[in-house]
């Protein structure tokens, strides 16, 4: 399980390893480019019911924390369709990723 660590806020968020590499290329890339967007995701089964908001800046401090020391491979089309939803008026919704074949290996996350 994964972590980010935004703003100053004392409270982590939990995201599936996998999951976390793969938004931190789509939310490096717009944070690069200095956009700001949302990022929205469904609480998991073992939080209280519900889904969460973060409003993402380049101004404010994000950390990403794997607990798997090795790289993930990339998933092509689960990038480009994070990409494609962080591009619209609703910001990133994290959904469940679809399996390709191709698959993009990466030297770092």
């Amino acid at each position: 399980m994964g972590t980010i660590y935004y703003g100053g806020s004392s409270t982590p968020i939990q995201i599936e390893d996998r999951a976390l590499a793969h938004l931190k290329v789509v939310i490096a890339t717009k944070l690069r480019r200095g956009e700001s967007f949302t990022l929205s995701w469904r609480h998991p089964e073992d939080q209280p019911r519900g889904r969460s908001t973060l409003w993402l800046h380049p101004s404010i401090p994000l950390r990403f924390v794997f607990d798997d020391p090795e790289p993930t491979l990339l998933s092509r089309e689960w990038i480009e369709e994070l990409a494609n939803s962080a591009n619209s008026s609703g910001g990133i919704m994290l959904v469940a990723e679809h399996f390709d074949t191709q698959a993009i290996p990466t030297a770092e996350q």
